[in-house]
């Protein structure tokens, strides 16, 4: 009687054992059931909301369920980013990730989270060149003829960016790192009261996003010097690392979820954002802005956040950028 009533138990206790994965891999399965969140560190109407929209829509059509965007703008993207690790881990709030949130790493030391180790990547789905600007009527039309004029005129030159400690903060600095020139830094909130500064000529140069520039360069009113990376968006402007050895600096955006969110959520999300990026549509409305369509895998996208992180600390502590 004790041997059956023993036997009984051990089977309970394995009935109870292997319907707890079953049961996960059936929620797994029929993901999402409900509206999924995409939380946005900026306001709306800003370059990340515009992108977050662009990706939100036809990821909505794929998942079969609403992607609610939701603005949570404040410290740099850190309220967003804050809220999306401590969420449930269950792929209904994902974060609009970008080049700020590695920046933020090593600028806010003092946050109760680290982006690299506590958010899981899902999927990067753009890439957009910092362009290397000035006005028209700057004296300088190439790289090599602006570094000699900064040379000849060190901290004169005035540099504007959307904001201390920001991508387009960091990406100057890093220039000044590589060609040791010394400009006078002169930050904004957000990129737009910049760039009506460097068309009134109070700037003389801006490291921006592309995104952010494009219409002012094809309209004639800036004078793109050189850009980070290829972009067809500006097929014949070189390279600013075909000047500046070692020059590396991109903006990117992607999708990330709790750290804890299940593999079989984050394959699925990444699985349906590629297919989105391959989608001639979607490169083509990419294109118009500026941006290059990107793909990867989970883990490679976690590489890429982690060497940018490490990028960007460098160059903080060189700058001896404040910590916030």
């Amino acid at each position: 009687m004790k041997f059956l009533r023993r036997q009984l138990l051990q089977l309970a206790i394995g009935a109870v054992v292997l319907a707890v994965p079953a049961s996960d891999a059936m929620a797994q399965d029929v993901y999402p059931s409900r509206p999924v969140h995409l939380i946005v560190g900026y306001a709306a109407g800003g370059v990340s909301d515009i992108l977050a929209r662009l990706i939100g829509k036809p990821l909505s059509e794929r998942l079969g369920q609403a992607v609610v965007i939701d603005n949570r703008p404040g410290a740099g993207g850190n309220l967003a980013a804050d809220e999306v690790v401590h969420a449930a881990p269950d792929g209904y709030t994902l974060l609009l990730a970008g080049m700020a949130n590695a920046i933020n790493v090593s600028l806010y030391p003092d946050l109760d989270f680290n982006f690299a180790r506590d958010m899981a990547p899902v999927a990067i789905f753009a890439r957009s060149p910092m362009v290397m600007e000035v006005s028209p009527s700057f004296p300088a039309t190439s790289v090599p003829e602006f570094i000699a004029y900064a040379k000849a005129h060190p901290g004169e030159i005035a540099m504007g960016s959307a904001g201390a400690g920001g991508s387009t903060h960091v990406a100057d600095e890093l220039f000044q790192m590589l060609t040791g020139t010394k400009f006078t830094h002169v930050p904004y909130h957000g990129s737009p009261p910049a760039l009506d500064d460097l068309l009134g000529g109070r700037l003389q140069v801006m490291f921006d996003n592309l995104t952010s520039s494009i219409a002012l360069i094809r309209a004639g009113k800036l004078r793109p010097l050189a850009v980070s990376s290829r972009s067809d968006a500006l097929p014949d402007v070189p390279l600013i690392s075909e000047f500046v050895p070692g020059y590396e600096a991109y903006s990117w955006n992607g999708i990330t979820a709790p750290k804890d969110c299940p593999q079989a959520i984050v394959d699925k999300l990444n699985a349906a954002v590629n297919a989105i990026v391959a989608d001639p549509a979607f490169k083509a409305q990419l294109a118009q802005l500026g941006n290059t369509p990107m793909s990867d895998s989970p883990p490679g996208f976690g590489k890429l956040i982690t060497d940018d992180s490490a990028r960007w600390a460098k160059v903080v502590s060189f700058a001896a950028i404040p910590s916030h």
